[in-house]
């Protein structure tokens, strides 16, 4: 009898200990500060379009800079918003730690094609949205210039470059793209003193074969300079004007 009003004791004092270390807990971790804003930017070896003190000035001009805020009233989601509105972010991550912390993941955009035209200077990045010019970096990527309208740069522009991207040769032969008023296309190389009349953006893949299959062939017995213009255009055939 004495052993189970002991063991009842014992639950009850237990169960109040719970309860009361879960409540002061929760107490703790509601009125705790955010003492430090971690910034990592994922893949800033490799492109600098956005530095940690750019998403902090962000966020204090958006009055949502979290430090000194307590933990709870932090709202992390519209931290990731607000850092999104810039064009250079395509993904953000905000998350807090038991610590007091609340730490930023962010992944810039990747640019695949520059257009520098009357018609606009800003970047085409590889989900094909465009992104703006920045003064601190320059990518090393294929120019578009000429008669570039916004709609052909991010869908047919678009996605010849992304072929250049994927393909070793072309993406370190092709330097320069132009477009003509009637949207035909002019490819300028980096090896060879002529240019690539690509004629329209149609089915650019079999035309860059032939051309490839020439390099490989006549190119060799020729030479680089023996041709000004090499000319796409027409089916199942290279048209070239001597120099």
């Amino acid at each position: 009898m004495v052993f189970r009003v002991i063991s009842i004791i014992v639950a009850t004092l237990l169960s109040v200990y719970i309860v009361l270390a879960a409540f002061f807990f929760h107490e703790d971790r509601g009125g705790k500060e955010c003492h430090d804003l971690q910034v990592v930017i994922v893949d800033s070896l490799d492109e600098h379009f956005v530095s940690e003190s750019d998403l902090i000035y962000i966020l204090k001009k958006a009055n949502l800079d979290p430090i000194k805020k307590p933990m709870k009233e932090i709202n992390t989601h519209q931290i990731e918003n607000e850092l999104l509105k810039n064009e250079m972010i395509a993904q953000v991550e905000a998350y807090k730690t038991p610590s007091g912390l609340i730490k930023l993941e962010v992944e810039q955009k990747i640019p695949i094609l520059r257009v520098l035209s009357p018609r606009g200077n800003y970047y085409i990045d590889n989900l094909g949205t465009t992104m703006p010019v920045s003064r601190r970096y320059v990518a090393h990527v294929p120019v578009a210039s000429g008669f570039v309208e916004k709609e052909l740069a991010v869908t047919d522009l678009y996605k010849f470059a992304l072929f250049l991207q994927d393909d070793d040769f072309w993406n370190s032969q092709i330097e320069q793209i132009y477009v003509h008023p009637n949207g035909e296309v002019d490819l300028i190389p980096r090896v060879g003193n002529h240019r690539i009349a690509l004629g329209s953006l149609a089915d650019f893949g079999s035309k860059l074969d032939k051309l490839k299959l020439f390099y490989e062939k006549a190119i060799p017995k020729v030479g680089w300079e023996k041709y000004s213009v090499i000319n796409l255009k027409y089916k199942n055939q290279i048209v070239c004007t001597k120099r």
